[in-house]
């Protein structure tokens, strides 16, 4: 099954455009590895989402002493919680949007949304009014395996994958999010130091959109304005930017 046209494309905050996201971002990374750990153990060998999460904040420039700080919580007994929240909204021009947040306060997060959708000329969606127009897959990408010894690898070890792309060098697998931590652990069997690019569970939309004009204008700022919400981790959308 091949998804033609879908390349991997999800929209994040510029890690080195300015302060405050960089800060924004030790602060995701801090809340989400304290809950991980929290739902699952403090033990990186045991807890595989703790120990993904680990990964990707380094490879994001987290500091080590704030992941450090956020498994100290957990240990000391500390008690915070953090629900896990999904909007679905409305924008210019058929334009939709998918946004995950992890907060410690609902009510304050979807008031953020709502003025930034008053601002930009959207709306928020029911549960479900755009996620089905959305493929909710793991994406992993690594280099130094062909495609042909991949998809031996995978009928082998019983994995079902949805897509292989490769681009030079680059190897990109598509599959279930379920799927995720068998088929990384499955590929670094095979070669020991291999190193994944994407290692990710994405929602990836179906069909995309162009935007011109004011519809554009107001989609960016929309974009730029929920990107400014502490509490927003993902943002996925339909546009072609």
């Amino acid at each position: 099954m091949k998804f033609v046209g879908r390349a991997y494309e999800v929209r994040k905050a510029s890690i080195q455009k300015t302060g405050a996201i960089k800060a924004k971002l030790y602060s995701m990374y801090a809340k989400e590895i304290y809950q991980t750990a929290k739902n699952g153990g403090v033990n990186v060998d045991a807890n595989h989402a703790l120990k993904r999460l680990i990964e990707k904040a380094k490879k994001d420039q987290v500091p080590s002493d704030i992941i450090k700080r956020a498994i100290d919580k957990v240990n000391s007994g500390a008690s915070e919680n953090y629900d896990d929240v999904r909007y679905e909204l409305f924008g210019p021009g058929g334009s939709t949007l998918i946004v995950d947040c992890l907060t410690d306060n609902v009510n304050r997060t979807l008031s953020y949304i709502r003025a930034v959708l008053n601002k930009t000329n959207g709306k928020m969606g029911v549960s479900g009014s755009t996620s089905y127009m959305y493929d909710n897959l793991s994406i992993i990408g690594f280099k130094g395996i062909g495609e042909e010894a991949v998809l031996d690898l995978m009928i082998e070890n019983d994995v079902e994958i949805d897509d292989v792309q490769s681009t030079d060098d680059n190897l990109i697998i598509y599959a279930k999010p379920s799927d995720l931590f068998k088929i990384k652990e499955t590929i670094s069997s095979y070669k020991g130091d291999i190193e994944f690019d994407i290692d990710e569970i994405v929602m990836i939309p179906k069909d995309k959109v162009t935007l011109s004009g004011d519809d554009l204008e107001d989609f960016n700022k929309m974009l730029n304005m929920l990107e400014e919400i502490e509490d927003i981790q993902n943002i996925y959308h339909n546009v072609s930017l």
